[in-house]
């Protein structure tokens, strides 16, 4: 998983081709440390081509703005082709619930 800063994040936002999942998080927050341990296990069985990204919702205003993020820790996924919205979940309870949550949108 690799830390993005907002411009980076805007810009592979706007490519298309490969899937995306990026973590919003707080930096003090307790849920996005066990939330992030289950995404860094869940990455390990996911697909090669798929951008695995973390981001610190304290720096990137607009993005939280535009995709209207209202808590953390929050997943954002996004498919190859981005026709639609990326599908953006909040309740990360488990390894085998962030695997559907991504797949469900990148198959």
């Amino acid at each position: 998983m690799m830390e993005m800063k907002e411009e980076q994040l805007l810009e592979v936002l706007e490519q298309q081709g490969r899937p995306l999942a990026v973590f919003f998080y707080t930096p003090l927050c307790g849920t996005c440390n066990a939330a992030r341990r289950m995404l860094e296990v869940a990455e390990h069985m996911l697909p090669p081509d798929l951008i695995v990204a973390s981001a610190n919702v304290n720096m990137m205003p607009g993005l939280v703005t535009q995709y209207r993020i209202s808590s953390v820790p929050a997943l954002m996924v996004a498919s190859a082709d981005r026709n639609t919205d990326p599908e953006i979940y909040y309740a990360m309870v488990s390894v085998e619930r962030v695997l559907e949550y991504i797949r469900s949108v990148t198959s």
